[in-house]
């Protein structure tokens, strides 16, 4: 496989002030890419030093992330010059694959919007608006 370009160290936008994992965030958000067609196979990764100096968190952190991914078939290895983007089934670009890793920030979202005693409409709508923003 010949590598399509490399991919720059912004490619992941770290949240400290949530309770999931720096790691388990990076691996959502490279999944979320690959799938929405913005990484592509042979994509080449940014170095795990030049993503942890970027981001300011422990190399360690990246390197799992890392690890993680190629343990999924996300990622694989070139000797001696880093990761790219692994060649993946076209079934993993179905829109139902994609929806689904959504589901679990929209289950949550499901259970604070019940919590604060939210209108279904109201947060449908507010959802609505969100997504047609070019932020």
């Amino acid at each position: 496989m010949t590598i399509s370009r490399d991919l720059p160290v912004d490619i992941f936008l770290i949240s400290t002030g949530t309770s999931e994992p720096i790691y388990r965030q990076m691996v959502e958000q490279l999944r979320r890419q690959i799938l929405g067609g913005q990484v592509r196979a042979g994509d080449a990764m940014p170095s795990v030093r030049e993503v942890a100096s970027t981001l300011g968190v422990n190399p360690m952190t990246v390197s799992k992330a890392y690890s993680l991914l190629e343990a999924d078939g996300w990622l694989a290895r070139r000797r001696g010059m880093g990761m790219i983007v692994a060649q993946r089934e076209s079934q993993f670009e179905q829109a139902e694959s994609r929806l689904q890793l959504i589901r679990p920030s929209l289950e949550q979202v499901a259970l604070e919007s019940q919590q604060l005693k939210l209108a279904p409409d109201d947060v449908l709508q507010l959802f609505s608006q969100i997504l047609r923003s070019d932020s």
